[in-house]
């Protein structure tokens, strides 16, 4: 279940179903003034824990956790201060044990990075993957990138 476009080529933030704003904050700046590489993955960070641990969409069953084992960030623009930012977040694919999502960050409609993003679903009493449970599967279907097919 692999999204058909690359990372190279151009989001469109209509491709990703799971969205949010967020502000750019002065701290996030270098000496050069603009955003700093590393606070890219608190941005994405932000769009995939916002979705992950909101108790309403259920993904997250007692007993088990989501760890981070890949993250690629393409850095596409500057980003400067003071400003607001669009995150973009949609599944890209459904391993056994593990979650795939196409991410991006948005200001003034241009995508300023993107990122792929990869999370393995354990046991916490374990720290072993786990897979994948079909009620996992199925609440994560909305949240599927355009041009993704459902599983």
């Amino acid at each position: 279940m692999n999204a058909p476009t690359h990372l190279d080529s151009t989001p469109q933030l209509e491709d990703f179903p799971y969205r949010l704003t967020d502000n750019v904050r002065f701290a996030d700046l270098d000496p050069n003034q603009h955003v700093n590489n590393a606070v890219y993955a608190t941005y994405f960070e932000t769009g995939r824990v916002t979705l992950m641990k909101d108790p309403k969409h259920g993904l997250v069953p007692e007993g088990l956790a989501w760890i981070m084992v890949r993250l690629d960030i393409h850095f596409r623009a500057e980003l400067r201060w003071p400003g607001r930012i669009e995150l973009g977040l949609g599944v890209a694919k459904l391993g056994r044990t593990s979650v795939t999502f196409d991410q991006v960050v948005f200001s003034e409609g241009k995508c300023v990075a993107s990122a792929r993003a990869a999370t393995v679903l354990i046991d916490e009493a374990t720290r072993k993957p786990t897979p994948l449970t079909p009620d996992i599967i199925e609440k994560l279907q909305p949240w599927l990138r355009r041009g993704v097919e459902r599983r």
